[in-house]
């Protein structure tokens, strides 16, 4: 690990009023939460439907039963908790640093690590509605059910995850986006910055520092004026 650009990063922290720490998924892997699209992601697996078919709308309309067998499968993985990454990050916030976190993890874990100001821009397992009544489910009626997972009323229990061919939820994006404007430092971390629209919010960016911490390389790299090649958990563990 680079012990020099540790205290650099170090040094941009100490210094920002506002921080923004915008989260892909490599920063969930060192909680045992696998990523999309590396050697041994979700993406790369030989299942019966291509997965980036599964987690689209029109696959959840035409084939639920197996959109669920596969998402109860992949997208839940109840044994995950927050690594270094997500605690340190709470307890910068607890300290009094003003922080907001901008995730397209679905998981929970930030908010489940303590932080307060959290943005989850694709949603999260944890919440589940549903579609006929809008009444709010726990996890637990997703995974519990046999097949479908069904409401009181008859209505089908749909996870409260954005999925291919749908849309970002406006609130969230209006957060996220004043956040990262008003931001003196923002970290990106974990991401290919592949995945849009979210990874064009880093645009709105107009302050001092920019730093990314990915262990491979981005199209983006440029942009930067910190980079940082190693896991986000063990990066972050090393700030005060």
């Amino acid at each position: 690990m680079d012990m020099v650009k540790i205290a650099k990063l170090q040094q941009m922290i100490d210094e920002s009023e506002k921080i923004v720490f915008f989260g892909g998924a490599g920063v969930s892997t060192e909680s045992g939460i696998p990523d999309f699209r590396s050697a041994d992601g979700i993406y790369m697996m030989d299942y019966k439907y291509p997965p980036e078919e599964i987690i689209s709308r029109s696959f959840f309309e035409a084939h639920t039963p197996e959109f669920y067998e596969f998402y109860k499968q992949y997208f839940y993985y109840p044994d995950a908790r927050p690594n270094p990454a997500h605690l340190k990050l709470a307890e910068l916030e607890n300290k009094g640093k003003d922080i907001a976190v901008v995730t397209q993890n679905i998981d929970g874990l930030h908010t489940e690590a303590g932080s307060k100001k959290v943005y989850e821009l694709h949603g999260s397992v944890l919440r589940n509605y549903c579609m006929k009544c809008g009444r709010f489910h726990g996890i637990e009626s997703v995974v519990k059910a046999q097949g479908v997972p069904l409401c009181e009323c008859g209505g089908i229990i749909k996870p409260d995850v954005v999925l291919y061919e749908e849309s970002l939820d406006g609130e969230t994006i209006e957060n996220a986006v004043n956040a990262i404007a008003k931001a003196d430092l923002m970290i990106v971390a974990g991401t290919s910055l592949r995945v849009y629209p979210a990874a064009g919010f880093i645009r709105y960016f107009r302050g001092k520092n920019l730093v990314i911490i990915n262990r491979d390389s981005t199209d983006m790299d440029s942009s930067f004026n910190l980079i940082i090649r190693d896991k986000v958990g063990e990066v972050m563990s090393c700030i005060n």
